[in-house]
């Protein structure tokens, strides 16, 4: 399928809060894909949290996996980003679902990567590889994040430029978010460094996050100054190995990792889905 192809389509009536009716989708290349399905009238979350997804298996049973939910807390519908995998045990079913499929979902939501996580601060960096975005996705759509925040910055990595897609679309349309844009106006713009990169296609802008932090690449092309525990808060969702290697990296300008029960200077999703799904 052609890169960002796009179906929808009007949904009938959610039929019970474990299933749910999907909306959208939309395939913004081979591996990634973005869909949205109806919303329980009882769910409640706060943006950056995830939820169990999943689709019937073979037999009968669920097959459910943790999926960030990529739409803002305020949203009638949510949201999701997810890769697609061949034989992945849900996501090769996934990538065939159509508006008027249904959706199997838990509604508990749960996660770290929430604002309360964090201790005040003035500047809040996000920082994600490939599907990791998705929280973030939710996070820069929630007035609540600027009106804690002086300044987002968005750092995203991924192997080609066309797997930034879906968030460089994201970023560039807050300024025409219904609320953002009720709220802000077109300031929210100014609000929002965005820093992609890529690792494997040549572009503007290369190299993995922490090699741009370390080095300060980030820092002197952004104009900011290296991280403050003072001022600085960040989240961070990815793999395993970058989820550590960040922490590190943090670790390294003086934050400390923080919790939903003890908020600090950095808070990282450890339920991140992996390419295994």
């Amino acid at each position: 399928m052609d890169d960002t192809t796009k179906s929808r389509a009007a949904p009938p009536a959610a039929r019970t809060p474990d299933t749910q009716t999907v909306t959208d989708v939309r395939h913004w290349s081979e591996w990634l894909m973005s869909f949205r399905c109806t919303r329980p009238a009882s769910l409640r979350f706060r943006s950056g949290e995830f939820v169990m997804i999943g689709l019937p298996g073979d037999n009968g049973k669920p097959i459910l996996r943790a999926y960030s939910i990529a739409s803002p807390c305020w949203d009638e519908e949510l949201e999701f980003y997810s890769i697609k995998v061949a034989d992945g045990p849900l996501t090769s079913r996934l990538r065939h679902i159509r508006p008027g499929d249904p959706l199997i979902l838990r509604p508990k939501p749960v996660g770290t990567l929430v604002l309360d996580a964090l201790l005040p601060g003035r500047r809040l960096w996000l920082l994600a590889t490939g599907t990791g975005f998705a929280p973030f996705a939710s996070l820069l759509r929630d007035p609540e994040t600027f009106e804690r925040y002086e300044q987002v910055v968005m750092m995203h990595t991924c192997r080609t430029a066309d797997e930034l897609a879906y968030g460089r679309e994201l970023v560039a349309d807050l300024t025409r978010d219904p609320l953002l844009a009720e709220i802000f106006g077109e300031g929210i713009a100014d609000r929002v460094l965005y820093y992609p990169t890529t690792t494997r296609e040549q572009g503007p802008r290369m190299g993995r996050i922490t090699d741009n932090l370390t080095s300060g690449k980030a820092f002197a092309d952004m104009g900011l100054p290296p991280m403050d525990p003072a001022v600085d808060r960040a989240m961070v969702c990815g793999s395993l190995a970058f989820n550590l290697d960040v922490k590190a990296v943090l670790e390294g300008f003086g934050l400390t990792e923080g919790a939903n029960s003890d908020p600090r200077e950095f808070v990282i999703e450890k339920a991140f889905v992996g390419e295994g799904v």
